[in-house]
């Protein structure tokens, strides 16, 4: 076997792949990337990653994170992004359309990384039936502020700041528990350390993560406390002085108290089902290059889908292919990269 499968598919013919168990592989010029399932705690189980955000490369966390998820445990990974219809190329500028959000029409779990998206109602319609039907979330970052609708649309319900009833705050916080508030660290300048949030020590996502090795250089983020729901503070961020992972934390108001950076929580879809969900601040593709971090997020996508009994000492996170990690900021996304090009060697 190869050390890495792939195939990447059009949005045309998606929904033919999904029919078929083993994934064929597709032309480069593909918008759509489906990574095989195999053996693993994931076999048997579908997962849908969507990439959108203009500053924090889940265009390159996204895919590597779906690397890992099918290489290393076992998932059939369908990886979606904000694609250029011009040229086919990933431009995280776009946002409407979106292709392959059919996916979710057979998904086990949703992993959003994405910022003000727009997508058309018929797009919508696909997270929508996902929402409604109470399967579980997995958010990153910028997924607190996933979409933009405006109010007169059909899923404005969905927006950042929604005023729809019952929906107060979008599906950042209905589903995620928060929405976007503010940078609570100076943005650029002051990075994240994770620090495990008293009681939690012994819950499953948190297995094999030791003091210290959770990082990233991104800022961490205001939450309102308390968090929306049932939400439940698993890890806390403090602020360090620089990006450095060594740096010391600052002093004041900003670590006093620390703003939650990782938490877990449930909604309920129309039907009534109660859907798991695992949000973190974190996950920019910087963050993703810490190994602490990578293991936050792979053991919440396992303990979302139902997994946390099976998830292991140390669960393996290991880099598949090549992760070289782009600064964040607007517009510096790797110019000329198409969806397939994500998942070559």
């Amino acid at each position: 076997m190869k050390l890495l499968q792939f195939a990447a598919v059009s949005a045309i013919t998606t929904m033919a792949l999904f029919a078929a168990p083993t994934p064929t592989l597709a032309s480069d010029d593909a918008q759509v990337v489906v990574l095989p399932g195999g053996e693993g705690i994931g076999k048997g189980k579908h997962i849908v990653l969507l990439s959108g955000d203009q500053e924090y490369r889940s265009e390159e966390t996204i895919p590597q994170l779906a690397k890992i998820l099918s290489k290393r445990h076992g998932f059939q990974c369908t990886v979606l992004f904000t694609v250029n219809p011009k040229d086919g190329t990933i431009d995280p500028a776009v946002t409407n359309p979106i292709p392959g959000l059919e996916a979710l029409k057979t998904a086990d779990l949703f992993v959003i990384f994405s910022r003000y998206l727009n997508p058309s109602d018929d797009q919508m319609a696909y997270i929508d039936a996902y929402v409604s039907s109470g399967k579980p979330v997995v958010g990153l970052r910028t997924a607190t502020h996933a979409f933009n609708i405006p109010a007169e649309r059909k899923f404005a319900k969905y927006g950042d700041g929604s005023r729809v009833k019952g929906w107060e705050g979008g599906f950042g916080k209905v589903v995620l528990g928060e929405k976007w508030v503010n940078h609570h660290g100076a943005h650029g300048k002051e990075g994240t350390r994770g620090v495990i949030a008293t009681g939690q020590e012994g819950h499953a996502i948190l297995k094999g993560i030791k003091p210290g090795e959770i990082f990233g250089t991104t800022d961490v983020y205001t939450v309102n406390l308390p968090l929306k729901g049932d939400s439940t503070p698993l890890v806390l961020g403090e602020v360090t002085a620089t990006l450095e992972p060594t740096s010391k934390a600052v002093e004041g108001k900003k670590n006093d108290p620390m703003m939650p950076v990782a938490w877990t929580k449930t909604y309920k879809g129309e039907n009534g089902t109660t859907g798991r969900v695992f949000t973190t601040t974190m996950g920019t593709s910087q963050d993703f290059a810490f190994e602490g971090t990578r293991r936050l997020i792979v053991n919440g996508c396992l303990w979302a889908v139902g997994l946390d009994g099976k998830i292991p000492d140390a669960t393996d996170v290991t880099i598949v292919g090549t992760f070289k990690p782009t600064p964040f900021k607007f517009g510096g996304h790797q110019k000329g990269v198409k969806p397939a090009d994500t998942v070559k060697e």
